[in-house]
C-alpha cells in the first residue's frame, strides 16, 4: 500500500474540534501555534486541519518534555505525608 496516499487521507479535526478535544480554548491553540508549540497543521482555504498523527506526535512531545521538567520523585516507603514546615526548615516551633 502506498503510505503517501494514506497519509493524505488520513483523518483530520479543524482547531475547533481539537481545541474541544482538549478542553481548552481555540485562542490556547492558536498562542501555542504562534510560540511555536503547537501541533503542525495545515490549511484548507481559510481553516487549519491538524491530522490525528500529528496531533499524537504533538501529545508525546509535550508528556517527554513535561517529564524532563518534573521527573517523578522517589518514594522511600512512607506513607507520602509532609513533615511539619517547622522539621523541613530546620528551626524549632
Amino acid at each position: 500500500m502506498d503510505t503517501d496516499a494514506t497519509s493524505a487521507t488520513a483523518p483530520t479535526m479543524t482547531l475547533s474540534e481539537l481545541a474541544a478535544f482538549l478542553s481548552v480554548s481555540n485562542q490556547a491553540l492558536y498562542d501555542l501555534r504562534s510560540q511555536g508549540r503547537g501541533p503542525r497543521g495545515f490549511r484548507v482555504g481559510r481553516q487549519l486541519r491538524f491530522r490525528a498523527s500529528e496531533i499524537e506526535a504533538w501529545l508525546a512531545a509535550m508528556e517527554a518534555d513535561d517529564a524532563r521538567r518534573h521527573p517523578p520523585r522517589g518514594r522511600t516507603g512512607g506513607t507520602g505525608a509532609r513533615a511539619p514546615r517547622s522539621a523541613r526548615s530546620g528551626r524549632s516551633p
